[in-house]
């Protein structure tokens, strides 16, 4: 049986580091030390963003979907660096559910 969009795979990165963008981005606004964590919640929206309009130009088969993809999978690694710089949990998750999303971003647009 053939495969219906050949971009499911990194539909489904996009959507996951989507939630996991989001889920941070949340937890972030209710951490003590707010200003600490300006950028990671600055970084948790944009590419939270990113993945969606990745994820759904993807599942539109885009003719710009290697472009579109390239810039995700560079949002993607900027919010995992800025992620990792964090002790927290929710962070941590999100930084590895955004190097995923980079790597399929990235063989996607090969």
């Amino acid at each position: 049986m053939m495969n219906p969009n050949p971009y499911r795979e990194c539909i489904e990165a996009c959507l996951e580091c989507m939630n996991a963008c989001n889920y941070c981005y949340i937890s972030s606004l209710k951490e003590y030390d707010l200003a600490m964590l300006r950028d990671c919640i600055r970084m948790d929206r944009e590419c939270a963003e990113i993945c969606m309009f990745a994820a759904d130009a993807l599942s539109r088969e885009s003719v710009f979907a290697a472009e579109i993809c390239q810039l995700c999978a560079k949002v993607c690694m900027a919010c995992a660096e800025e992620c990792s710089h964090h002790e927290h949990e929710h962070c941590k998750k999100c930084a590895e559910a955004c190097r995923r999303c980079a790597d399929a971003c990235l063989s996607m647009a090969a």
